[in-house]
């Protein structure tokens, strides 16, 4: 049944009178606020710090995988993944159209040129059938990038990848918790790249790790970010240098950010089975509404992580002279407080200064449609809300789509 009232963008009432209980982003603690403290007064700050330690083990046994090298930022993991495997100047490695800059700027800066394919209309992440038609000899690795509240079909780019011997680095910025056929992501693929960044399902401001079931290419990517030290040493002490040509860099994170994301990583597993639910609840009501449909989540997904939830609005659908942004400026009205996520592809955003020269589009034409047309995007906080509160989250969409699309 259509919601039927004036929209409060028109000057009608609010669906959302007393305003949503979204929590606070991201969570603190008490009991780590004193740790913060303690690890203040003790001087000892950075370079493999007991923290750092613990949270590289614990990340690694919460994932299932070998090893885990924490770093700056979920964008120096992606080059330190990629410097590891070898890829560099005269190699070209395959990213979605849409994603962040990170993922194909990562590729620039290791000299390799990203290819970039098209997503796919219910998943939004990388389309499998479009990554074939772009693999040349000089085809090198595959970056699939598990977005907002999907995952990559991990099976079919695995079998590519095995067929054309490429490396996968899954992009799990966005994908904390996540589990496909029972495997965390970043478990799949040769490496998993993830971010804590402040916006991140677990963050820690800025922050970063790569994990792998290779031993030999973890301690080759801790090396390399933290300019050439064997994993664990004290600052000083190095007890074998780096191999010959593995040119290494500084990017460690210090004990405080190691400590904020061990507290949070207490309750990951929680707070992912708590996402997830509230996802399948506003998934239900959401695909109830004509013109609108939800993100898929990944096909195997035993349990899907969520950084966001994409909402797709038919852009054909829409009444003459409406457009998303319309659509998210009255939502927003209602004091339902969305976004429409990067609002463009990956080579068009803003901060993407990449010459044309040094990367190559194959296909993004469904990519294309969903940022610049097309997607609404609701952030994880709404995910832990109570019902009542994502009940009216999908009265303030029936309500707008009742005014805004055929």
């Amino acid at each position: 049944m259509k919601i039927m009232s004036k929209l409060a963008i028109d000057g009608g009432k609010k669906v959302f009178e007393t305003p949503a209980n979204l929590p606070s982003w991201p969570p603190v603690y008490e009991d780590t606020a004193d740790e913060i403290r303690e690890i203040y007064l003790s001087h000892a700050w950075s370079f493999y710090g007991k923290k750092e330690v613990e949270f590289n083990n614990e990340f690694a046994k919460f994932t299932g995988a070998k090893s885990c090298a924490m770093m700056a930022n979920g964008t120096v993991t992606l080059e330190v993944a990629m410097q590891a495997l070898g890829i560099g100047p005269g190699d070209e490695v395959i990213v979605p159209a849409y994603t962040w800059i990170a993922t194909g700027e990562a590729v620039v800066v290791v000299g390799a040129t990203p290819v970039i394919v098209d997503i796919e209309p219910d998943t939004f992440c990388m389309d499998p059938a479009k990554i074939e038609e772009a693999i040349t000899p000089k085809t090198k690795a595959i970056i699939p990038v598990h977005l907002y509240g999907s995952m990559t079909d991990m099976d079919k780019i695995m079998a590519i990848a095995k067929k054309h011997n490429l490396f996968v680095i899954e992009d799990c910025a966005h994908a904390h918790g996540g589990e496909w056929n029972g495997k965390h992501v970043g478990t799949i693929g040769d490496v998993g790249s993830f971010s804590f960044q402040q916006s991140k399902t677990v963050a820690s401001g800025e922050g970063g790790a790569c994990i792998t079931n290779d031993e030999a290419l973890g301690e080759k990517m801790g090396r390399i970010s933290h300019i050439g030290y064997q994993y664990a040493a004290k600052q000083g002490q190095a007890s074998t240098p780096p191999p010959v040509g593995l040119i290494c860099h500084n990017y460690r994170i210090t004990e405080f950010q190691a400590l904020i994301l061990l507290s949070q990583l207490r309750y990951l597993r929680r707070d992912t089975e708590q996402r997830a639910a509230g996802a399948e609840f506003l998934r239900e009501r959401l695909n109830a509404i004509d013109g609108i449909t939800v993100q898929k989540p990944g096909r195997c997904a035993t349990l899907q992580g969520y950084y966001m939830l994409g909402v797709r609005v038919d852009s054909d659908r829409l009444k003459d002279g409406i457009t998303r942004a319309d659509f998210v400026k009255a939502l927003v009205a209602e004091e339902a407080y969305v976004g429409s996520g990067w609002g463009n592809l990956m080579y068009h955003q803003k901060l993407w200064s990449v010459p044309e020269s040094m990367y190559r589009v194959c296909s993004c034409e469904v990519a294309d449609r969903l940022a610049n047309k097309e997607l609404i995007t609701v952030p994880l906080q709404w995910l832990m809300c109570s019902r009542e509160d994502l009940t009216k989250l999908g009265d303030a969409f029936e309500k707008v789509a009742a005014e805004y699309i055929r």
